[in-house]
């Protein structure tokens, strides 16, 4: 058996998973370094993460400030913020990384695959043609071509 050593994961599963008591989507956005927290641009009502446990190279995340669960919850200016985020985002994903695509969607409670339901989030995902390969169907792992450090630097250059 080969192994393929993934060890930044240990992160995700050393931290607490009570969904009732942990958000890091709250620590990212007080802490300080946004290098070290993946923040790439923040508004006064939301901001955009690169996700640190990608499904694809660009893989971003975009929250509103507040802790809420659903859409319903946005107030009137949190909605134009928060929309007007996720599209300031698409445009940086395509003029840092021409994808032939994006993926963009919301998960909305965990049934729905929300992997942090208490805190809404849009997924952002860069996709090439042919971005898929045989890694993933005969040893369930995903390649990513680039550290998520030097992809935050080159995302940076165009917010």
């Amino acid at each position: 058996m080969k192994f393929l050593y993934a060890h930044w994961r240990v992160d995700y599963i050393d931290a607490p998973k009570d969904p009732k008591s942990y958000n890091p989507f709250l620590e990212i956005l007080n802490n300080p370094d946004e290098k070290k927290s993946l923040l790439l641009f923040r508004t006064p009502l939301s901001f955009v993460i690169l996700n640190k446990y990608p499904y694809n190279a660009g893989h971003l995340l975009a929250l509103p400030c507040r802790e809420i669960q659903g859409l319903h919850q946005l107030t009137a200016e949190e909605h134009t913020d928060f929309f007007q985020t996720v599209v300031r985002a698409e445009r940086i994903l395509k003029e840092a990384l021409n994808p032939d695509g994006i993926n963009i969607g919301i998960n909305l409670g965990a049934a729905a695959g929300a992997g942090i339901p208490r805190h809404l989030h849009c997924h952002l995902v860069p996709r090439w043609t042919g971005d898929t390969n045989f890694m993933p169907i005969i040893a369930d792992t995903k390649t990513l071509p680039v550290a998520l450090e030097h992809l935050w630097e080159n995302l940076r250059k165009f917010i």
